[in-house]
Parts: structure tokens; C-alpha cells; sequence
């Protein structure tokens, strides 16, 4: 959601993006017992010499909209994006993400009837389409093993679940759970998904709602697809919450609150699956307008944060210290564009790209993996209605 006060409406989302130092910190405690054996650390795959794919996504139903996914190149050295063309004629695919394998690609289909398909980006071959079962999905996630394609439906405020066979395509829906408790937050008419994630011991799925102020943990059954939710963590009532991003120790996670212009620090328990939401803290935000964060990621080492900062159109920076438990505002940098809605790390880590909503572009910045300075490499691409990037 781009908006403070819910409107009744999952399109929202669209249209209000479409329209025109150092600072406290905040620790939480470790959870209780960690496991005995900590999962490892996830792979991240080191940058290949020469043209990497860049994978955009877009809303196709407003007004200057792109066509669909498209694919672009970007040097993993310079950063310097080019050659954008077509690879699938999607319906408002305004998430995209990519199979562990790499061979098949998923988009929402962020509509009324909402549904996610599957691509092949060799050839652009669509494998299949399916029903989310909700309205106007904007999430949606590959379980690491490779079978189960995880969505959140913002309009409804549901979850779903669907098996991915051999190929990649996606099967007849396996669960399908609706966030109805507790009740919808200030301003808010009704429960809005807005991401679903596997935790990174692979032993949970959780799903940030926006409109219950509420992150669900749900245990996968992985043999038949269904869900058991298992704890509930709740913000603090209007806080709006929108995405989650785990430390790759896999005990920490930094919650991004879209409504009420703050971050949280979270402690996350693998044996249990219970996440613990601390105290809000600072988003960056310094300037006049409005602002909405959007997304975190962090750095493959852990050492460095990054938050997009919509409104003030900037990339708040974090030092991450005490093994995750704190974030230390740093600074923030303007992003050279308008409303930048996601945030994503090429796979070494050393450049972040941003896709900016309202200006229709994708900055690239390189990051120094020494300080988390970062500096811009090069003039924004120019994207229509950029929304989602993907770097491979």
C-alpha cells in the first residue's frame, strides 16, 4: 500500500504510486536458545564476468505503463544498464523472482483476480498461470527447496500456496489461508498481505500483513503443501508493516512500516518459529514529504543495511552491529529518482539497484563493502513504472 489511511481498495497499491548522521538505535534481545546447529549462512553467488540478466517488473494497466516483464543487461563491474527488451506479456507483474535453479521465472499478476505465472526466461515461454484465489497479489516467493511457489494477496488479505513441478510450472492451489485475527489496524477496512517469505532455516513461512499490523509464522507442510500457522507478532496498532528482511545469521530480522514512517529490529527464534518486534526506530526520513519505507536487504556479510525510502526518495544506511541485534542510522542518500519501491543486491553485493515508481527509472549504486558507502554508477534506466528489479 502507497497510502497512510486505507482506501478500500487493493489498487491503491498502484494508483497513489502512479500520482504525481547518526540517530538512536534500538536492540532486542537474542532469542532464548538458539539452535544447536545454526543453519549455515545462505549461498550467494559471486558475480560472473561480463552481462548479468536484470529482470523488471511494472504495472501494465496504468497510464505510461511497461508491457509486461522485460530483461535487461547490467555490468557486474561498472553497474551500467542496458539492451532492455520483452521477455513475457504478464498482466501488472509487479513482482518478480526467480527459481533457486535460475530456469524459471514468477510474476504476480497483481489484478482483482489475482494469479501468478511462471516463464522460462531462455525463450520467454510461459509455463502456466494460476489463481491466487485472492485479489491483487504483490508478493511472492520460491520455498528453498524448490517445490512450492509462496503469494500474498494484498486485496484480500490471504495467503497462497501452490506445488511447482519438474519444469517450474505451478500446480492447482494446496492452501489458501485468509488473515482474519486480529482485527485491521487503525485505518485500515480489512487485512492486506503484503509479502510471504521462508525463514532462513527453511523451517517456517512468515507473512508481513499490513492491515492487522501483524507478521504470521505458519509452518509448510512440504509433502502436501498446507500451512498451520503457529505464533502471531503484532507492531505497534497503526505501524502498517510491509516487509521483513532476514540477517543471514537467520536469528534477526529488520521490519520495514510503511504507515507509520518507521523500522523495527526483530528477534527471530528457528526452533519455534516466534519473531519478537522491537521498539520503532528512525526510517531516515528528513525531508518535507510524506514518506514510506518499503524495503530492507542486507549485505551478503551482514555488516551493512539499506532501506528504500519512498517519499523522500532516499536509501536509508545501517551499520548492523552486535551479531544483528542493532541497526545504527548512518546516513541516507538520494536515490535520483521518484518513489523508489524496491531495493535489490546483485549476488556479490557490491551494487544495489532501486526501482523508482513514479519516475520510471532503476538506479544503480556501487556499494563499498568496507564502510556500506554508497556511490551512484551512472545516470538512472530509464523503465516505465520500474516497480520491481531483479539482478541475477
Amino acid at each position: 500500500m502507497d497510502n497512510r489511511v486505507d482506501q478500500g481498495g487493493w489498487s491503491r497499491r498502484r494508483f497513489v504510486g502512479a500520482m504525481a548522521g547518526t540517530a538512536a538505535v534500538v536492540t532486542v534481545p537474542a532469542p532464548a536458545a538458539p539452535p544447536p546447529d545454526p543453519a549455515p549462512v545462505p549461498h550467494r553467488r559471486k558475480a560472473e564476468p561480463g552481462p548479468r540478466p536484470l529482470y523488471l517488473g511494472t504495472y501494465t494497466s496504468v497510464e505510461g505503463g511497461g508491457k509486461g516483464v522485460t530483461v535487461a543487461q547490467y555490468d557486474p563491474v561498472t553497474g551500467a544498464v542496458t539492451d532492455a527488451q520483452p521477455l513475457a506479456e504478464i498482466p501488472d507483474p509487479s513482482y518478480v523472482t526467480v527459481h533457486p535453479d535460475g530456469h524459471t521465472l514468477y510474476a504476480v499478476d497483481e489484478r482483482e483476480d489475482g494469479a501468478v505465472t511462471a516463464v522460462r526466461p531462455a525463450d520467454g515461454q510461459v509455463l502456466g498461470s494460476r489463481s491466487t484465489g485472492g485479489s491483487g497479489p504483490c508478493h511472492l516467493s520460491v520455498h528453498p527447496g524448490g517445490r512450492w511457489l509462496l503469494s500474498a494477496n494484498y486485496g484480500s488479505g490471504s495467503v497462497a500456496v501452490h506445488p511447482l513441478d519438474a519444469s517450474g510450472a505451478p500446480g492447482e492451489r494446496t492452501a489458501l489461508v485468509t488473515h482474519s485475527s486480529p482485527a485491521p489496524g487503525p485505518g485500515q477496512q480489512g487485512p492486506h498481505a503484503h509479502q510471504f517469505i521462508t525463514s532462513p532455516d527453511g523451517g517456517h513461512v512468515l507473512s508481513v500483513d499490513l492491515g492487522t499490523d501483524t507478521v504470521y509464522t505458519y509452518r509448510l507442510d512440504t509433502e502436501h503443501g498446507t500451512l498451520t500457522e503457529v505464533s502471531q507478532a503484532h507492531t505497534r496498532p497503526g505501524a502498517g508493516p510491509r516487509h521483513l528482511t532476514f540477517h543471514p545469521n537467520g536469528r534477526y530480522a529488520y521490519l520495514a512500516n510503511e504507515v507509520d514512517d518507521t523500522v523495527a529490529v526483530c528477534a527471530y527464534d528457528p526452533a519455534t518459529g516466534r519473531l519478537t518486534i522491537g521498539e520503532p526506530q528512525s526510517s531516515g526520513a528528513t525531508g518535507d514529504a510524506t514518506n514510506y519505507p518499503a524495503q530492507f536487504v542486507v549485505t551478503p556479510g551482514g555488516d551493512f543495511a539499506f532501506l528504500a525510502n519512498r517519499g523522500d526518495n532516499s536509501i536509508a544506511r545501517y551499520a548492523v552491529e552486535e551479531d544483528g541485534a542493532r541497526l545504527r542510522l548512518l546516513d541516507t542518500v538520494p536515490v535520483d529518482g521518484d518513489f523508489p519501491r524496491q531495493l535489490a543486491l546483485a549476488p556479490d553485493g557490491r551494487l544495489l539497484f532501486t526501482a523508482n515508481q513514479r519516475s520510471g527509472t532503476v538506479s544503480v549504486f556501487h556499494v563499498d563493502t568496507g564502510t556500506g558507502a554508497l556511490s551512484r554508477a551512472g545516470e538512472p534506466f530509464a523503465s516505465p513504472v520500474s516497480v520491481c528489479a531483479v539482478p541475477l
